[in-house]
């Protein structure tokens, strides 16, 4: 098993981005395996100090792949249509761009991505 290569992705619980960013992930970062922290809208409580409960919650699951998976890549995951983060993208873009800075300071040796998913199901890099 140790030859096999996983990303972490902080995504919304949504099933509608589940595939698209597995699949993302698989292509454009050649990993084998996804392992998905789900959470609604995860942008939103990411990039708001004061929801320090879901921070720590996503915090310790990410460590988990971190340090079991030897994941080297952490996707943070906002989308269209999303019911658990209703704002414009523009906002969730910004509250994209604060996560990514959230979860770079935990210093995890891992590469921290945003990935914004359309109503199409078309995966974007953020940032």
């Amino acid at each position: 098993m140790n030859s096999q290569r996983f990303a972490t992705a902080i995504n919304c619980m949504d099933g509608r981005v589940q595939v698209p960013i597995m699949e993302y992930l698989k292509s454009q970062y050649g990993v084998d395996y996804v392992d998905m922290i789900t959470e609604a809208g995860p942008v939103c409580p990411l990039s708001r100090v004061e929801m320090k409960n879901i921070i720590d919650s996503i915090r310790k699951r990410v460590e988990i792949s971190i340090h079991k998976h030897h994941s080297e890549l952490i996707a943070i995951v906002a989308h269209a249509d999303c019911a658990g983060n209703p704002v414009k993208k523009e906002t969730q873009i910004q509250q994209m761009l604060a996560a990514i800075k959230t979860v770079t300071a935990w210093n995890f040796e891992a590469q921290v991505i945003g990935l914004w998913v359309d109503q199409s199901g078309k995966v974007n890099e953020v940032g």
